[in-house]
């Protein structure tokens, strides 16, 4: 198993799971101008390893991510002006960015509060799986500023459509986990106990699939949010093409004639436990 602590978050990766925990417990794993470009960063790297194939991303303690760091982030912005603004905020949006351009599937499991910039953050998960206790809220209506920050205005009405993403972005409400799996921003639910294994039991099922077909369709899924019917299904029929040129296609036919798992490229053996 290998393991990383860069500054505000530990890295893991075991069985083709990466798995990213927040670590600032104390502040509710906020974040800083430095952990937004580290962990921007980081996502780069995760998606150019073969050996990492799906991500789950958590919070230490009692909070998934409180959003920016009032007291090393707020206060510091009072002192800039427009220019500096602006290349700040840009720099959490290349955070989200690189969330959605990654080709691994990536799992939030969700514990706690995931308010302002960690609401984004979940959002830009492809899953989100939450604990009962979990809270999470788009609040930047609520310190004077736009619903719309760091794409939460794209991502959210595609997961909950228009009106339920208009009402949270206009209000700054924070909703609990039993009324996210509601409107569908949450997954599922599980126990506070239970939500971490669960999240990882999930990745490492994805982590034993097909790698390539799961980049094509997390790259589809962005694609073809722009693209007319006719285009979508061009584009489909081009992709599918190519995962049926990829070796793990055969591999699925073999398997499923041999009456056995199928064992995809670069797969981890498989873990029962998680079956």
């Amino acid at each position: 198993m290998e393991e990383l602590s860069p500054k505000g978050f530990r890295f893991s990766l075991d069985r083709g799971v990466g798995r990213i925990t927040l670590s600032r417990p104390a502040r509710l794993n906020s974040l800083t101008f430095e952990i937004y470009q580290e962990l921007a960063a980081f996502f780069v790297t995760l998606s150019q390893r073969d050996d990492v194939r799906a991500i789950v991303i958590t919070g230490e303690g009692r909070g998934f991510c409180s959003g920016g760091d009032v007291q090393d982030i707020i206060a510091e912005l009072f002192k800039r002006d427009a220019k500096g603004m602006l290349a700040f905020t840009r720099v959490t949006g290349e955070l989200i960015a690189n969330v959605r351009r990654c080709r691994r599937p990536v799992v939030a499991a969700v514990n706690g509060v995931a308010v302002g910039a960690g609401a984004v953050l979940a959002a830009a998960c492809d899953v989100r799986y939450f604990a009962k206790s979990a809270r999470i809220g788009f609040i930047f209506p609520k310190v004077g500023l736009s619903g719309a920050d760091m794409g939460a205005a794209y991502l959210l009405p595609r997961i909950v459509g228009l009106g339920h993403a208009s009402e949270l972005l206009f209000s700054g409400a924070v909703i609990d986990a039993d009324e996210a799996a509601r409107i569908g921003l949450a997954n599922r639910v599980f126990d506070d106990d239970a939500l971490v294994a669960k999240a990882n039991a999930f990745a490492e099922s994805l982590a034993e699939g097909p790698a390539f077909a799961h980049a094509m369709t997390k790259q589809m899924l962005e694609s073809e949010a722009r693209m007319t019917l006719a285009d979508a299904i061009e584009s489909e029929a081009q992709a599918q093409a190519l995962c049926m040129l990829h070796p793990d296609f055969r591999a699925a036919y073999d398997g499923n004639t041999k009456k056995l798992p199928p064992r995809f490229e670069g797969a981890p053996e498989r873990n029962p436990q998680a079956e």
